[in-house]
């Protein structure tokens, strides 16, 4: 029996299972999203909320506690500088985990472990693109229908 053995083993030796790991929340970090299985994203989870508190205190000894764990100094930077600040009025729950579906090969259900607030840059982006595609083809459109009731 496994009482009190809490975590995530994830059929790996204790050194491949921590390198998997940081392996992992320094993409989160990087990259702001990440897809994986739900086991990996899971065990991942914690991991970067720890750094991102950790991101928010912003002291040196903060920062080599999170480079400990992050595997590039262009992480930590980032960390510090972007991710930290962004999350400065935030008490917890930094990350979400979103359920994509199975994965083709061999069936494994596929996450995405993301930041929060990483989508809002994106979509606001996507939304005024369309906005103004829009709004050209009304201006086109109602330039066309105008024309057409003139001559009409």
């Amino acid at each position: 029996m496994r009482h009190l053995k809490a975590g995530y083993k994830l059929k790996r030796n204790a050194g491949a299972r921590k390198m998997l790991l940081r392996n992992l929340v320094t993409s989160v970090i990087d990259q702001e999203r990440v897809i994986t299985t739900v086991p990996k994203a899971k065990a991942a989870q914690p991991l970067v909320e720890k750094v991102i508190t950790l991101a928010k205190k912003d002291t040196l000894h903060s920062r080599r506690q999170a480079a400990r764990v992050l595997l590039t100094p262009a992480s930590v930077k980032k960390l510090f500088d972007k991710v930290g600040t962004r999350f400065a009025q935030r008490d917890g729950g930094y990350t979400r985990i979103v359920r994509l579906g199975w994965r083709p090969g061999d069936g494994a259900e596929q996450v995405m472990l993301e930041l929060l607030g990483s989508e809002l840059v994106k979509r606001a982006a996507d939304r005024a693109r369309r906005r103004e595609e829009k709004l050209k083809a009304i201006r086109e459109g109602r330039g066309g229908e105008a024309g057409e009731e003139e001559q009409k």
